[in-house]
């Protein structure tokens, strides 16, 4: 039993220094931010086990993003995942999260919780492995590896709580054509049919609440049984894990237990709205992690793309938090190259999301302070305001430094203008 005041507990009383330094960061009001954090409506991933730079997720914060990077069973390179986490953290990321299923996962967990920046990981994948195969997992060897990771100090911990009986009765009763593409929900469905019990995490909640106050680390609620393609969508599986995941959203808040919550995977474009507000209502507005939304199944290469488009409908409903999607996504393990295209892709939906999100978004200041910088054709400060400074400058610089670019040449509507105003105000 945690004898410790959790974060939240400790919102309810006053102001953390953590709540107000992340509240400074987010250019909110400290108090008004403790009452947030205490209402479950901003999370701050901070195990006290581990320091280091902090990231507050949810209402009132700029939208953030995560980049996923690991190893497989087939490809096992600890050292590219370094280099991995390292580009991740150089283009922009705000987390990570380590999804490694292959070599000595303690290790390579080691290595990434010693970078400056909150780590998840998905326990479950270790717990799997220690136990060889999903069907002999068992309840005390997975609390033991969630204990585990939290002492380790892992900040979030994606947990498919609400992959229970329930939903997998929805499943039986109403197919789907992929029935479950979560490689988390895939383990406890396995289980659950194997051995034709409760899946622990939900039937013992209780007690994973404990471990978790313990340690101070945020649960974000798994999106088990998400559509895995568009025809799947509207298919109840998933409508059952979201009241599920409402239901034990308000838990872990009444055992001052930090959540957020995931989803929803692939969805039609005109059905993201109504899915983000659904569970934001479920939960009591908890902060959301969405991998997409993928609005098409078939850019393959490009799905990248196809999740920062969903993801900037989504930002505009009331999700919080996007997880980068590499071009390899269902092709391969991402290599360097995909990490970096992926997570400024990620960081552009982000960037697009707080635009929506925010009134008169379009007035912020970088914003007018680029168009200003392309009507003087100040290429030095357009490249200063770029999201990406190298990329802007390289492919200018592709056919010689020139006044105007080599599009329009000696024809640039942009130089014309300045050249009649400028007579004009003579």
């Amino acid at each position: 039993m945690c004898l410790m005041r959790t974060l939240i507990q400790k919102c309810v009383a006053g102001i953390p220094p953590l709540v107000e330094a992340a509240a400074r960061q987010e250019g909110q009001n400290p108090r008004d931010f403790a009452r947030a954090v205490a209402r479950g409506h901003v999370v701050i991933p901070a195990n006290p086990v581990r320091p280091h730079r902090s990231c507050a997720i949810g209402d009132g914060c700029r939208v953030k993003v995560n980049v996923n990077i690991g190893t497989s069973g087939e490809r096992c390179d600890p050292g590219l995942e370094h280099e991995k986490a390292l580009a991740a953290i150089t283009n922009g990321t705000d987390t990570l999260m380590d999804l490694s299923t292959g070599g000595n996962l303690e290790a390579i967990r080691k290595m990434i919780l010693s970078l400056d920046i909150p780590v998840g990981t998905v326990p479950v994948y270790d717990a799997v492995r220690r136990a060889g195969n999903a069907t002999n997992l068992n309840s005390d060897l997975l609390f033991n590896v969630i204990r585990e990771h939290c002492r380790q100090g892992v900040d979030f911990l994606t947990l498919h709580c609400g992959v229970n009986r329930e939903a997998l009765a929805a499943l039986r009763s109403d197919p789907r054509i992929l029935p479950v593409v979560s490689r988390g929900g895939a383990f406890h469905v396995a289980w659950m049919e194997q051995s034709g019990e409760e899946n622990p995490l939900f039937s013992e909640f209780a007690y994973l609440l404990e471990i978790l106050a313990e340690y101070e680390v945020v649960v974000s609620l798994g999106d088990g049984m998400r559509p895995g393609c568009l025809q799947d969508a509207d298919r109840h599986a998933k409508t059952v894990e979201y009241l599920n995941l409402g239901r034990l959203a308000n838990r872990a808040l009444d055992a001052g237990v930090q959540r957020m919550i995931e989803g929803p995977g692939h969805l039609p474009f005109d059905q993201i709205g109504y899915n983000v507000r659904m569970i934001k209502e479920l939960t009591n507005e908890a902060p959301l992690y969405l991998l997409g939304p993928l609005v098409t199944d078939i850019a393959t290469g490009y799905d990248h793309v196809v999740a920062a488009i969903g993801g900037v409908e989504a930002c505009m409903h009331g999700a919080d938090f996007l997880c980068m999607v590499s071009p390899s996504e269902h092709l391969a393990l991402p290599i360097v190259g995909d990490i970096i295209e992926g997570t400024r892709v990620a960081k552009i939906s982000a960037h697009i999301g707080d635009l929506v999100r925010g009134k008169d978004g379009y007035k912020m200041p970088r914003e007018r302070q680029m168009a200003d910088a392309r009507r003087r054709l100040d290429w030095k400060e357009q490249f200063a305001l770029s999201l990406f400074p190298d990329a802007a400058k390289k492919i200018h610089e592709r056919d010689g430094e020139l006044d105007t670019c080599s599009m329009c040449g000696d024809l640039c509507a942009v130089k014309m203008m300045q050249e009649i105003f400028e007579k004009t105000k003579k």
